[in-house]
């Protein structure tokens, strides 16, 4: 059968990649394959149609009996109906200065979710019970932002990463208080993949009521999912997610991408590789004399301080982002689609431009 034409037309070089993030990945084939699959005929719009009812399953055999999935567009959109999800209209959630919550999301949680964030500085973008008590007061004060959730992300904004145990103090902590807890898990898969644990070892299994679950950085075209595992915690989450924009007519193709990466492993496959990748680099980093590797390399980022004339020089042979210009601190990401060679060819480049 001759594959279906188009009048679309290729933009870009398809050998081309960069390490400024796995968002630039295209999708993974086998996700590109199960949306033909899924394409054809009419299902019910909405998310009353075969794909996500079947997802349902999917998600539990991750995150236990209880959970439940709401299919979305985006990590931003997940984050929000998360959130309003287990906040009362005067309820705050403590999270880290550096979660992508406050730091960038234009501000959609505060602004369209209509809560405070307190937020808490940290040394590598992990809360503690301690931190946390540093915005837990004030419950019974009308004049403050009642704390109400605790969201921690998983791989955190730094590519460091939470044990079991340390999330599981984090969950009793939070609930002792009344406190409920978010995961943002938009990078969970390298996450799991890297402690080599299943994704339900440091969420279900510790105590996390709500999470926000990556699609779109794990090789899907796009999609993400609100997943609530605590059932007593959020009310009405059908409604929340029409009211924030985040109701797919066409749910199915949403779904199917997510049942494609998680019925099996291309989920874990797709995150080990950019986590391996991610080690390459980092390996090949520590030999370059002037650069330092500010964060420990867990997940699929690579954290270093460099001379700015340096990466300026850098960045116009490959994409990659400043994460604090003023400090010389960059962040460079691999994907499911980094090869060797494009981790060797950066790594001589940046040997180059040291030396320039």
């Amino acid at each position: 059968m001759n594959p279906p034409k188009t009048d679309a037309r290729r933009h870009h070089d398809p050998e081309t990649r960069g390490f400024a993030s796995d968002n630039y990945a295209g999708a993974h084939p086998e996700v590109l394959a199960a949306l033909a699959l899924a394409n054809g005929g009419h299902q019910v719009a909405y998310g009353e149609d075969d794909y996500t009812e079947n997802l349902q399953a999917i998600i539990r055999s991750h995150f236990g009996p209880t959970a439940e999935a709401f299919p979305v567009f985006n990590g931003t959109g997940a984050n929000v109906v998360a959130l309003q999800a287990v906040t009362d209209r005067w309820g705050a959630v403590i999270c880290a200065e550096s979660a992508h919550i406050n730091v960038d999301e234009g501000g959609a949680p505060e602004r369209m979710g209509g809560l405070k964030l307190l937020t808490v500085p940290t040394p590598d973008g992990k809360l503690t019970p301690e931190l946390i008590d540093r915005q837990a007061w004030g419950w019974e004060d009308e004049h403050r932002a009642m704390p109400q959730v605790v969201s921690i992300t998983q791989s955190t904004e730094l590519g460091t990463l939470y044990t079991p145990d340390e999330i599981r103090a984090i969950c009793d902590h939070a609930h002792a208080h009344g406190m409920k807890v978010h995961l943002d898990g938009s990078r969970i898969a390298n996450a799991a993949a890297s402690l080599d644990v299943p994704m339900r070892t440091f969420t279900n299994a510790v105590g996390v009521d709500i999470l926000s679950l990556g699609g779109t950085k794990n090789g899907a075209l796009f999609g993400e999912a609100v997943v609530v595992i605590n059932q007593d915690a959020v009310s009405h989450m059908k409604h929340l997610r029409k009211l924030s924009m985040q109701l797919a007519s066409k749910m199915r193709f949403v779904s199917v991408q997510l049942e494609a990466l998680l019925a099996k492993d291309l989920w874990l496959r797709n995150a080990r590789h950019a986590n391996e990748m991610a080690q390459r680099l980092a390996e090949g980093v520590r030999a370059v004399h002037g650069v330092e590797i500010l964060y420990p390399v867990q997940a699929n980022g690579v954290f270093a301080k460099l001379p700015h004339d340096v990466s300026l020089r850098l960045q116009k042979r490959f994409r990659f982002y400043f994460w604090d210009e003023n400090a010389g601190v960059v962040r460079w990401m691999c994907a499911f689609d980094t090869t060797e060679d494009d981790v060797d060819a950066f790594v001589a480049a940046l040997k180059e431009e040291m030396a320039h």
